[in-house]
């Protein structure tokens, strides 16, 4: 029999208070100490103190780049050229671009929803994407 102060493996309890167990329990307590201690050293070790979860902002700055001014006007202007290149397509094909560019439809979920084929929406997306090619290399 092995004697543990409880206080050591549980939180909630915050006097001293030791029972005695069987040294099969007590095996199963000293590996989980170590593993733990392992992971703790581990953590440590390659210096991961920080976690997503905390929500102390350490993601929004890992994941959102701050763009400059000149950033943000070169987005604004490109979208903008985008945009204006997409109006001169025909109607058909800048609504599949459309849906599968922007909205993330495939081009089975493109055909299904218009009543079509696929090959048709394809074909469609691939003269549509020539197309804005063409106007965007002759007029920017």
């Amino acid at each position: 029999m092995e004697k543990i102060n409880l206080k050591d493996y549980y939180d909630h309890i915050s006097i001293d208070t030791y029972i005695d167990i069987p040294d099969e329990v007590y095996d199963i307590f000293e590996a989980y100490r170590k593993s733990e201690q392992a992971y703790q050293s581990k953590i440590h070790y390659h210096k991961a103190y920080y976690s997503l979860d905390r929500d102390d902002g350490i993601e929004h700055r890992a994941l959102f780049v701050s763009l400059s001014p000149h950033e943000i006007y070169e987005r604004k202007l490109t979208t903008e050229q985008l945009h204006a290149a997409i109006a001169t397509l025909p109607d058909k094909q800048a609504k599949r671009i459309y849906a599968h560019f922007f909205l993330g439809m495939s081009k089975v979920d493109i055909a299904r929803a218009e009543g079509a084929s696929a090959s048709s929406v394809k074909d469609a997306i691939s003269r549509g994407l020539r197309n804005l090619e063409k106007y965007l290399k002759n007029n920017f």
